[in-house]
């Protein structure tokens, strides 16, 4: 009986760690290369659209891909505040004053990839928190999957 006490916490446990809502590096990684998988099979017009409709396959809760243009910094796509589209906010500073924007095209015309940390204010909470991006170059616009810090 005890044995069988024991396995069955273990087992909830484990499936407490995998019901996490709270979307991690791998995630953003996962989703910023399904909409590069897209965008080479489809096109960067129809992943705009995908983006703009709140497609669910990139925007899962807090977890999101927004597209920019990588010479001219414009955000071409935002699913969570469509206001920002057709406009460059390249140097505009976080609440630390970094220009994560410009970070972002340098780090995806040097090296195509990465992650970009900066200061943003989550939604969930209403306070400004430490986020990190995941870029992604594809061709010549810029996908972007950030996940907040705990």
């Amino acid at each position: 009986m005890k044995r069988i006490l024991i396995g069955t916490l273990l087992c909830l446990g484990t499936a407490g760690a995998w019901a996490s809502t709270e979307p991690t590096e791998k995630d953003a990684i996962a989703m910023a290369e399904r909409g590069a998988a897209f965008i080479k099979a489809n096109g960067k017009e129809e992943m705009m659209k995908k983006i703009s409709a709140k497609d669910p396959d990139f925007l899962q809760g807090s977890l999101y891909v927004d597209m920019r243009d990588i010479n001219t910094g414009i955000v071409l796509a935002h699913p969570v505040n469509p206001a920002i589209v057709g406009k460059d906010l390249t140097d505009v500073p976080d609440a630390n004053g970094k220009k994560y924007r410009r970070e972002i095209i340098e780090l995806a015309a040097r090296k195509g990839k990465g992650w970009v940390d900066y200061m943003y204010k989550n939604p969930a909470t209403g306070k400004i928190e430490p986020k990190t991006t995941y870029i992604l170059r594809v061709g010549d616009v810029v996908l972007e999957a950030g996940i907040y810090k705990k």
